[in-house]
């Protein structure tokens, strides 16, 4: 823990940080499939730095750290603003969506799918967090609107690769 503090392997922070940390992994490598299609690339890149910035912001619970580093450790809405830009500016290029869709989309499409479902677990480990007023609240807003633009970034990289969406089909039983 930033704050000196100790806690058991099994503590919440620490099951965040697994979560956080594995996401990132994942962006890394859809990253890796992204070097042709830039307009997701460089954004990857960008939320790779601020996923470690969110986990210097859960090692620091509000809670019993000092201002100095609280400070050090603040996570700022600019960053929320800046994915809900991107997922705007991502989502006018894509025909609008009217059924569930099945992830896939080429490598990069069906990584930024496994991103996505990663990135919903991360969340939901930091709810937890949140609701014990351990993390700045603009850690929640980033992970919740980050799991919307990696679905619209598959959903993109698939058009990008003339992948067709495929549409869920409900059973007949």
């Amino acid at each position: 823990m930033f704050n000196g503090e100790r806690r058991s392997k099994d503590d919440l922070v620490f099951k965040a940080l697994g979560a956080t940390d594995e996401l990132n992994s994942h962006i890394g490598l859809a990253r890796h499939y992204a070097g042709q299609v830039p307009a997701i690339s460089s954004k990857l890149e960008e939320i790779q730095s601020r996923l470690l910035d969110i986990g210097s912001n859960v090692a620091t619970p509000t809670t019993n750290s000092d201002d100095k580093r609280l400070a050090r450790t603040t996570f700022n809405e600019q960053h929320v603003q800046r994915l809900e830009a991107w997922i705007d500016d991502l989502d006018k290029d894509l025909p609008p969506l009217r059924n569930f869709i099945l992830p896939g989309g080429g490598l990069l499409g069906s990584q930024l799918h496994v991103c996505r479902s990663v990135c919903r677990r991360a969340e939901t480990c930091v709810v937890s967090l949140h609701h014990l007023n351990e993390v700045h609240p603009s850690v929640l807003k980033y992970l919740n609107r980050l799991s919307d633009f990696l679905f619209v970034s598959a959903r993109y990289a698939a058009q990008q690769g003339k992948h067709s969406e495929i549409v869920y089909k409900k059973s007949e039983e």
